[in-house]
């Protein structure tokens, strides 16, 4: 299958992982509850899911996984460091004896910064995570891996269904997907602001990307993708933020989501930073559906 295969797709990956459809959301689990997962479902995005780094329990995914009926629900991301594996492994598998393959566990090494000496060897602390996940009964096929540089990625490829990388461009897209080949599913996340002042949504895009551009793993994601130090100093310049904060109409938006389909991706994860002044995240997403053809 090519990327260009893919634009047609369903929003089910090479593997046969079933991610409910080509747009997703995503979303911090303290922004989350059962009322707005149910009003994503009827707005016809196929999954949510949860950052914010989900506890062991997976309480918050399992909260949204019985309040609606087809929504998938997927972690972005269960931190490493944080979550014991092994009960992470038993939560998984009870959300999989309940729901099915309605439940995706995205796992990730979060940030060095937050981490502390812990996180000297992040690569291999995700390996050997993976290692007792599956030995503890978690099938590869509902797995994915925050991946953003070529080693985790085929770390993502090689271990588990795909990637579901974060703070990405169409570009990244095209290139993860290279390395992922097609046997794997793609989940870009997308910051997007329904904002057609510039000014404005550069000001709001740049205070949501503060604390991501003092993370040492961002900052090298966006200088393999040809952003220079420069772009990435004093909150970011303005090709920078344009390009990793998608704003504008809800047409604009929709281009720069067909944009990662286009490039490989089996589905794009929407992060609603913001709508017009004044305008909730229920009716954000609900203009942007419409944008985008869905139920």
């Amino acid at each position: 299958m090519t990327t260009t295969d893919r634009t047609t797709n369903d929003g089910t990956g090479a593997t046969g992982t079933d991610l409910g459809g080509r747009y997703g959301v995503w979303r911090r689990g303290l922004d989350l509850d059962g009322a707005l997962a149910g009003t994503l479902e009827r707005l016809g995005y196929g999954a949510v899911w949860v950052g914010g780094s989900p506890d062991a329990s997976l309480a918050k995914p399992e909260e949204l996984l019985a309040a609606t009926g087809s929504l998938v629900v997927g972690t972005g991301i269960v931190n490493i460091w944080t979550a014991a594996v092994d009960d992470v492994a038993m939560s998984t598998r009870r959300l999989l004896d309940t729901y099915g393959d309605r439940f995706v566990l995205g796992v990730g090494s979060g940030h060095r910064e937050a981490s502390g000496a812990k996180a000297a060897t992040p690569y291999q602390a995700l390996a050997e995570y993976l290692d007792t996940l599956v030995a503890d009964g978690v099938p590869r096929e509902n797995l994915v891996l925050a991946a953003l540089g070529p080693r985790v990625l085929g770390l993502a490829r090689d271990r588990t269904a795909g990637a579901h990388p974060y703070l990405v461009t169409p570009e990244h897209t095209r290139e993860a997907r290279e390395t992922l080949g097609d046997g794997a599913v793609l989940v870009p996340e997308q910051h997007v602001l329904l904002d057609t002042d510039v000014a404005r949504a550069r000001s709001v895009a740049r205070a949501s990307l503060t604390n991501y551009l003092r993370m040492a793993n961002y900052r090298n994601s966006w200088l393999r993708l040809g952003f220079t130090e420069e772009d990435l100093a004093g909150g970011g310049s303005d090709r920078f933020v344009d390009a990793v904060v998608v704003h504008g109409s809800p047409a604009a938006v929709a281009a720069r989501l067909a944009e990662h389909l286009d490039a490989g991706a089996d589905q794009v994860a929407v992060q609603l930073v913001a709508g017009e002044p004044g305008e909730s995240a229920e009716d954000g997403f609900a203009r942007l559906a419409a944008e985008l053809g869905l139920a």
